[in-house]
C-alpha cells in the first residue's frame, strides 16, 4: 500500500508542501472526520495565535536562531492557512485568492520593478513613493482620514508609532526632539499629580499619555520601541538570573532574600553585563 503523502512527504517542492498543509488544514476542519478543538475555531479565536505566532518569529531573529527561524516561520505560515480554510468554508475567500490579492499588491507597489519605472532612485524616494500608492489604495476604499487604516489589533507601542507618522506627514508633529523630551518631563509630573489626586481610570489616562509620547521620541530618534522593549525585557530577565545564581551560590533564593541585599546583586550584576 503507498504511503499516505499528507502523512509523509519528503519533496522540496514548494508547490507540493503548499498544497499538502492546504489539505492538512482541510482534513482537520472536516465537521465528520477533523479535530474536534480545530472545527471549534473561528477567525477571532484563532487571531490571539497569529499575533503570538508573529512575536514567536521576531523573537527567533532577536536570538539569531535560525533553526529555530526555519520552525516558527511555519507555524506563522499555518495561521495563513488556518484563516483562509474558514475563509473558504464561509465562501469569503480562498488560498489562492488570498495569494493572489498579495501578489497584486505587491506588483502594484513596486513599479520600479515590474514596471516601468526607473531604479535609479534612493530608498527614501522609494518609501514615499510607496506610502503615495497606499495612501491611493486607502482612498479607493473610502479611507480618506488621515488615520485610517492603522490596523487596530497591532501592538500598542507600534500603532502609536504608526498614528505618529501618519499625522506627520501632514504636519502635525513636533519639529525639534527636545520639545518632545519637554513634553515627556511635563508628562510625567501629570502622572504624579494623578497618582496623589486622581481616579484609577485618570491615572491610566496620564500613564497612557506618558507611554504615547515615550512611543514619539522613539520615533524622533528612529528607534524602534517595540524592539528596545524586547531588548530592556531581555536585559532585566539576563541581569536577575545573575542575581538568582549569586544567591544559589549562598543557598539561598529570591524569596529568601530582601530588596536591599538584592538590589546590590543587582548593581553588580550591571557591572558584570556592562563589561562583557
Amino acid at each position: 500500500m503507498a504511503e499516505n503523502p499528507l502523512i509523509h512527504d519528503t519533496s522540496d517542492d514548494a508547490t507540493v508542501q503548499m498544497a499538502r498543509l492546504v489539505e492538512i488544514m482541510r482534513r482537520l476542519r472536516d465537521p465528520d472526520t477533523g479535530c474536534p478543538w480545530d472545527i471549534e475555531q473561528n477567525f477571532a479565536s484563532i487571531a490571539l495565535y497569529t499575533i503570538e505566532e508573529a512575536y514567536e518569529v521576531a523573537d527567533a531573529i532577536e536570538r539569531g536562531d535560525i533553526a529555530e527561524l526555519e520552525g516558527e516561520l511555519g507555524d506563522l505560515l499555518l495561521q495563513t492557512v488556518y484563516h483562509t480554510q474558514m475563509g473558504t468554508e464561509a465562501g469569503h475567500f480562498t488560498f489562492a485568492s488570498v495569494a493572489r490579492n498579495i501578489s497584486d499588491k505587491m506588483v502594484a507597489r513596486h513599479p520600479h520593478v515590474f514596471g516601468d519605472e526607473s531604479r535609479d532612485k534612493s530608498a527614501d524616494q522609494q518609501t514615499a513613493d510607496w506610502e503615495k500608492i497606499k495612501a491611493a489604495e486607502r482612498a479607493d476604499k473610502d479611507q480618506g482620514r488621515t488615520l485610517d487604516g492603522v490596523a487596530v489589533g497591532l501592538p500598542a507601542l507600534l500603532r502609536a508609532m504608526k498614528l505618529q507618522k501618519r499625522a506627520a506627514r501632514v504636519g502635525f508633529d513636533w519639529p525639534d526632539v527636545g520639545q518632545v523630551i519637554d513634553k515627556i518631563a511635563e508628562e510625567a509630573l501629570e502622572v504624579v499629580e494623578a497618582r496623589d489626586t486622581l481616579s484609577h481610570a485618570e491615572v491610566t489616562e496620564e500613564i497612557g499619555d506618558l507611554l504615547f509620547v515615550m512611543a514619539n521620541l522613539a520615533r524622533h530618534l528612529d528607534v524602534d520601541p517595540e524592539a528596545a522593549l524586547r531588548g530592556a525585557n531581555a536585559k532585566f530577565i539576563r541581569r536577575f538570573e545573575m542575581i538568582e545564581d549569586a544567591l544559589a551560590k549562598i543557598g539561598k533564593t529570591p524569596a529568601q532574600s530582601d530588596l536591599a541585599e538584592m538590589d546590590a546583586l543587582w548593581n553588580a550584576a550591571k557591572r558584570q553585563d556592562k563589561s562583557e
